[in-house]
């Protein structure tokens, strides 16, 4: 029998503001157990500078393993407000034109969904957006594959929902989005954004589907310490997914 599929999913890697030690730790990881994949769910930088992309791109192409990688919140310019009107993803696409890998598995495909928009009626403009023409390019990927049999996960960087169907969700289109990918076929939805890790699964319209979070790799620390998941997915005992937590010694090395 075939070894599963490992991905590694990290998110929130913030740099600018990010944890050294937890860096060195998911890269030491990476590098002893060379998974298929890394998969990463945005907030990349802290403030979308050049200097920030610049190390993130170093920081990722050194680990030498597929990489695909969606942009967050914090990957949209803060302080040059007209590029972030006109072409707010310019810095972010350089960085990925410069790491992303294109993935291909014999079982198993990730389709990305944008949850990240350049302004939005609401302030903070934190909080996630699907928009008609993200979730309908998504939904088309998804309609082309739907007869291939392979296991299909969502990567974005906002959770699509924060609870139950029909609970407070900060993600505008959120529920929307999360009712037509069930419909559509997705089976799991990869994202960061809130810092902590979580897997929950729920279900639209008799559809499950299973939305999964990595927490943080920078020092904006909420709940719980710098973790990233480990996937592992094989058709016949599907997907399973571990959570690493970064604990520190008492003497705190």
């Amino acid at each position: 029998m075939a070894d599963p599929l490992t991905l590694f999913h990290v998110s929130d890697v913030h740099f600018g503001v990010e944890d050294h030690l937890a860096h060195d730790w998911f890269a030491q990881a990476v590098a002893q157990e060379r998974p298929d994949a890394v998969v990463c769910t945005g907030d990349v930088t802290q403030r979308a500078t050049r200097r920030q992309f610049a190390a993130a791109a170093e920081w990722f192409t050194g680990m030498g393993v597929p990489l695909t990688i969606e942009p967050g919140n914090h990957d949209m310019p803060y302080y040059n407000l007209f590029e972030r009107f006109s072409t707010p993803f310019k810095r972010f696409e350089k960085l990925r034109s410069a790491v992303h890998a294109e993935l291909k598995f014999a079982d198993l495909v990730i389709i990305p969904l944008r949850t990240t928009v350049r302004a939005q009626t609401r302030f903070p403009w934190s909080d996630g957006v699907v928009t008609e023409k993200a979730l309908g390019r998504t939904l088309a990927e998804l309609e082309r594959l739907r007869d291939d049999g392979k296991y299909k996960i969502i990567a974005c960087h906002h959770p699509l929902m924060a609870g139950p169907p029909g609970s407070h969700n900060p993600t505008i289109g959120g529920d929307r989005a999360f009712a037509a990918l069930a419909r559509a076929g997705a089976k799991a939805i990869l994202s960061g954004h809130v810092h902590d890790a979580f897997d929950l699964s729920y279900e639209a319209a008799g559809n499950p589907l299973r939305m999964i979070g990595a927490g943080t790799l920078s020092t904006r620390l909420r709940a719980s310490r710098p973790s990233f998941n480990v996937l592992r997915y094989d058709p016949a005992g599907g997907l399973q997914v571990e959570n690493r937590t970064l604990h520190l010694a008492p003497d705190g090395g």
